[in-house]
């Protein structure tokens, strides 16, 4: 009778630490349930390789469970990988054309500028006439000038945005490299 409560205390014992460790509460009722059989038929008298073989049974599992499970971590990580690559890609592109857009820029304010000079140090013909063709064309310039200025500070920002973006991909991609190890 005693050995027939410990026997059971055992069993009570292996369900536990078998639906502690099982994450499917589904998956935890169907595989101690399969367990439990194995058990009564190796504690029934059976010959030990029936233990063995669910032993077998039971470690080939928890292998494939961790396989599944690193197989899906690496395809998140080469993922995030991938998403990174695109951000970056996508930076550096816009990098590019705003830097092309900037030097189209920088070459109409140099000509602007050239006009500017040329009129200043010009002599006018018509007094009244180029005095007011004068003050209307160097308004427009300096507006244009203005706008350019401001395209320049918009183009500071976007290089630091940029070198942001750039360190932070790099550090992503190194604690990825960690996790990955």
């Amino acid at each position: 009778m005693s050995s027939l409560l410990s026997h059971k205390k055992d069993q009570e014992h292996l369900r536990k630490s078998l639906s502690d460790s099982c994450p499917a509460p589904s998956a935890a009722s169907s595989r101690s349930s399969r367990h439990e059989r194995l058990l009564r038929l190796g504690s029934s008298g059976s010959s030990g390789t029936f233990t063995d073989t669910s032993t077998n049974h039971a470690e080939s599992y928890f292998l494939q469970r961790e396989n599944r499970l690193s197989a899906k971590k690496r395809a998140e990580e080469e993922k995030l990988n991938s998403d990174y690559k695109k951000m970056y890609e996508k930076a550096v592109a816009t990098n590019q054309r705003l830097k092309s857009r900037l030097e189209t820029s920088k070459q109409e304010l140099s000509e602007i500028l050239d006009q500017l000079q040329r009129t200043q140090n010009g002599k006018p013909d018509d007094g009244s006439y180029m005095l007011e063709a004068e003050k209307k064309g160097s308004w427009s310039l300096k507006k244009k000038i203005s706008d350019m200025e401001d395209q320049l500070k918009v183009k500071a920002e976007l290089k630091l945005e940029n070198q942001r973006l750039k360190d932070e991909n790099g550090a992503l991609i190194r604690v990825i490299t960690k996790l990955s190890k």
